[in-house]
């Protein structure tokens, strides 16, 4: 079992770390090409170029506002369901406890108790109908 636990963790680490160098690909990439848009030689440029680069600006500042946005609610649901997931795990507790208590026992009762020296009523012995004599004697009865 701890080894589907641990190798399921590492199919979760891996795909979590592929994930974030994606995205750590397109942030820097993103981060590039706005940089390039923020060096451009804009003072020589006639007015409608500066004026498009205003509105490209606003877009960039839009998308990345939106982006923002985006991750500040991402963000508070991973906080909240780390929360959840936190209680889940304090509200487990008990169970967990008591499996561990009965399990426990199990054990102790399987180790320490001897059940050879009981002596059972003599309908529940084996040995008595071996011969075949207290069948007939209880058949006879009937």
């Amino acid at each position: 079992m701890q080894q589907i636990v641990n190798q399921l963790l590492s199919f979760l680490q891996q795909g979590i770390a592929a994930i974030f160098k994606f995205v750590q690909l397109i942030w820097t990439w993103s981060s590039s090409q706005i940089a390039i848009l923020m060096q451009s030689p804009w003072q020589a440029w006639p007015l409608w170029k500066q004026i498009l680069l205003v509105v490209l600006i606003g877009a960039v500042v839009w998308a990345l506002y939106k982006a923002a946005m985006e991750l500040w609610e991402a963000g508070e649901r991973i906080l909240a369901g780390f929360a959840a997931l936190l209680g889940a795990f304090v509200r487990t507790l008990p169970s967990v406890i008591l499996a561990g208590v009965i399990a426990i026992g199990g054990v102790w009762v399987l180790n320490h108790l001897d059940f050879s020296q009981l002596r059972l009523p003599s309908f529940m012995q084996t040995s008595a109908f071996e011969d075949g004599t207290a069948r007939s004697h209880l058949v006879q009865r009937r």
